[in-house]
C-alpha cells in the first residue's frame, strides 16, 4: 500500500552569535529581530516563513532563530540588518544553519573553540 506524504512541514535552526559589550536580554532581541524580519521580508512573506526565536536557546550571547527552509537566506540577511537593540550596538553574526537543534549545539560548541 502506498504511504501519504507528510503535512508536517520542515524547519531549519539559524544559529547566531551576538557581540556586543553587554548580554542582551530576550525580549528586546525578540522585539529587535521581529522589526527586522517584518520591515525586510513584509507581513506576507513574514508569515510565510514563519520565524521563531526560541527562548530556552537564547541567552544573553547566542541564540536559536527557527523559520522554514525555503526563508532561511531571506532571514539570515534580516538578521545581519540588527545594529541596535535598546541603546546598545550589536552585530549578530551567523554561526551555522542547522536541520536540528543537537547539531546547532554542536556547531557553538566548535565555534567557542576557534573564535
Amino acid at each position: 500500500m502506498k504511504s501519504l506524504p507528510s503535512m508536517r512541514e520542515k524547519k531549519r535552526y539559524i544559529v547566531f552569535r551576538i557581540h556586543s559589550e553587554q548580554p542582551v536580554p530576550y525580549h528586546s532581541l525578540k522585539s529587535a529581530i521581529i522589526d527586522s524580519l517584518l520591515e525586510f521580508l513584509g507581513e506576507n512573506d513574514f508569515a510565510k516563513a514563519k520565524p521563531r526565536l526560541i527562548k530556552n536557546l537564547c541567552n544573553g550571547k547566542e541564540g536559536f532563530l527557527q523559520t522554514s527552509p525555503k526563508w532561511v537566506d531571506p532571514c539570515k540577511f534580516a538578521l545581519a540588518l540588527v545594529h541596535q537593540v535598546a541603546d546598545q550596538k550589536i552585530i549578530i553574526q551567523t554561526i551555522k544553519v542547522a536541520g536540528t537543534i543537537k547539531s546547532g549545539k554542536l556547531a557553538l560548541i566548535a565555534n567557542k573553540k576557534f573564535p
